[in-house]
């Protein structure tokens, strides 16, 4: 299959939308969630939505097949917690690679199977790695600042292991998303080149961060500017932003890496802003038509949707987008 760097010179590649809003339609039971595996698993795991790749592979694989069709040409793997350390709320720490290594071959079936229906449109499959639900760089205690809930060395070790079970697994890609603590990030790069160097691979690496608030910054306190300064010392595929907020409001951040990076630059927003019951209300044509600013301007190479996005909201996007030339990468 061609290399995704080749295809990125020349197009403007679509990224999936969000996995959360597919698998709530399915209105998942507690016993749906268990399945056989886990059965009689000891505590309730509900709205454990990656261990939906074990006990309801069929669902996920319709979702897939969902984004291939609206026109994805990447679809992100169901392992978003797929960490240790975010698995310890369920206590399914020893279930990780399992995890990530079905996500991962489930996405790669669907993935194949629409390329070889047409080899002039490769589909792709990013390894998704989300932050986890600790941070490095801050106090989860406003009584004492200097507690960390973890360490560099903590996370290094259970990135690593998410990885090796996605690669294992046969993504194309690694997309490190949602960072909102730059430090996080820089473990999951340290281990990802550490497992490059050991295996000796070059898989490609997108790296998004989120802007939390109307400050513009992370929420370890970083502008976009020195988000990407310091992840810059890594050889990326993409620097980017998802999440947190609309295609709208995002915009001025990805004027900023689109100036400044000197790899490809990828958005996935959300869809809007959340309402007053915390749903998405854009619509498909809403968000495309905020999208289609970045493709006049040129500032990205890779476009998708986050929180709220359905096949519909990519469909819209990959249409538009079609008709753009992908940001100059100098």
């Amino acid at each position: 299959m061609e290399d995704i760097r080749n295809i990125l010179k020349d197009k403007i590649l679509v990224l999936d939308g969000a996995m959360g809003t597919m698998i709530q339609q399915y209105n998942f039971t507690e016993e749906d969630y268990r399945g056989q595996k886990f059965k009689d698993f000891h505590i309730s795991v509900k709205g454990n939505n990656d261990m939906l790749s074990i006990t309801q592979p069929e669902a996920i694989k319709e979702i897939h097949a969902k984004y291939l069709e609206a026109g994805a040409d990447i679809i992100e793997t169901n392992t978003f917690s797929s960490t240790t350390i975010a698995m310890a709320d369920y206590e399914m720490e020893d279930f990780v690679y399992e995890l990530n290594f079905e996500s991962a071959k489930i996405a790669k079936e669907v993935a194949k199977e629409f390329t070889d229906k047409n080899p002039n449109k490769p589909r792709f499959v990013a390894g998704s790695i989300g932050p986890t639900n600790r941070t490095a760089s801050m106090s989860p205690d406003v009584n004492d600042p200097g507690f960390r809930a973890v360490t560099f060395d903590d996370l290094r070790v259970a990135y690593r292991q998410q990885a090796e079970a996605l690669i294992d697994g046969g993504v194309d890609l690694l997309l490190v998303e949602t960072v909102f603590d730059t430090l996080n990030a820089k473990a999951a790069l340290f281990a990802i080149e550490e497992l490059k160097a050991e295996r000796n691979i070059d898989i490609p690496i997108m790296l998004s961060g989120t802007i939390t608030d109307a400050s513009g910054r992370t929420l370890s306190g970083q502008t976009a500017e020195a988000f990407l300064i310091s992840v810059s010392h890594i050889p990326l595929l993409t620097v980017g932003f998802n999440c947190a907020l609309g295609a709208k409001q995002l915009t001025p951040h990805l004027e900023v890496l689109s100036q400044k990076a000197s790899f490809g630059v990828s958005a996935h927003p959300n869809a809007g802003l959340p309402n007053a019951f915390g749903e998405y209300d854009e619509t498909p044509s809403q968000m495309a038509e905020q999208i289609k600013e970045y493709l006049e301007k040129g500032l990205i190479n890779i476009i998708g949707g986050c929180c709220g996005t359905t096949p519909a909201h990519i469909k819209a996007i990959a249409d538009i987008a079609n008709g753009y030339k992908p940001r100059l990468v100098s």
